[in-house]
């Protein structure tokens, strides 16, 4: 399984059969990230996840939640027209990878706000897996390899976000949704998780465009 982490949430999965997975390509990340795309997963509605222009790119089908279709129905049916909804519990195969639907709320942004749907996507290639949860702090059904773990948002302490790896428990965690924080401030998460991870857990960034 080949990992490439692309801008903000987006993150680029291509299965030991060949087939590419492009999770959450959203306005903070690259359209060139569906180059060549089998299949699009996408967690929720926010634009930092989802951006029709971006779908306009290519032709793949597109795996979303219900809230996500009633929006691409409004404002890019175009885009629609090529959308499977999934619920929570669903298990797929998706350009050849098996995928399972996790979760279904966003995270609280705040108490005043009504809670978003959401739910993030367990892939599984090869005997490999990763989990991408998107905007929530709920964990896989069962142990991963590699979490793509939030590191900045509205709605996440960095308390959060190094507890959420812990609980997790993957050996390797890949840094996402980090367009939030500067530069700076995403040094500072993958310090702290340095600190306070647990000897067998290792935090990982990368730069848009590379490999883990």
């Amino acid at each position: 399984m080949r990992i490439t982490k692309f801008g903000h949430a987006c993150v680029r999965i291509q299965g030991d059969g060949g087939g590419v997975v492009v999770l959450d390509p959203g306005s903070f990340s690259e359209a060139e990230a569906l180059d060549g795309a089998d299949a699009v997963l996408i967690t929720h509605e926010h634009a930092d996840h989802v951006h029709p222009d971006h779908l306009r790119t290519c032709d793949a089908p597109i795996w979303t939640i219900a809230a996500v279709e009633r929006m691409l129905r409004a404002e890019a049916p175009d885009v629609a027209e090529r959308v499977t909804v999934v619920r929570p519990g669903d298990r797929l195969d998706v350009a050849g990878t098996a995928v399972e639907v996790v979760g279904e709320k966003h995270a609280v942004i705040h108490p005043d706000y009504d809670r978003f749907d959401n739910s993030g996507y367990l892939l599984e290639s090869g005997g490999s897996s990763v989990y991408h949860p998107g905007d929530a702090l709920t964990a896989p059904p069962r142990a991963v390899d590699v979490l793509l773990a939030p590191v900045s948002a509205p709605w996440l302490k960095v308390s959060e976000a190094v507890d959420f790896v812990r609980e997790v428990g993957a050996p390797t965690s890949l840094g996402i949704h980090d367009r939030v924080y500067s530069e700076i401030g995403v040094t500072m998460v993958a310090r702290h998780m340095e600190n306070l991870l647990p000897p067998g857990q290792a935090f990982e960034l990368r730069d848009p465009g590379s490999d883990l």
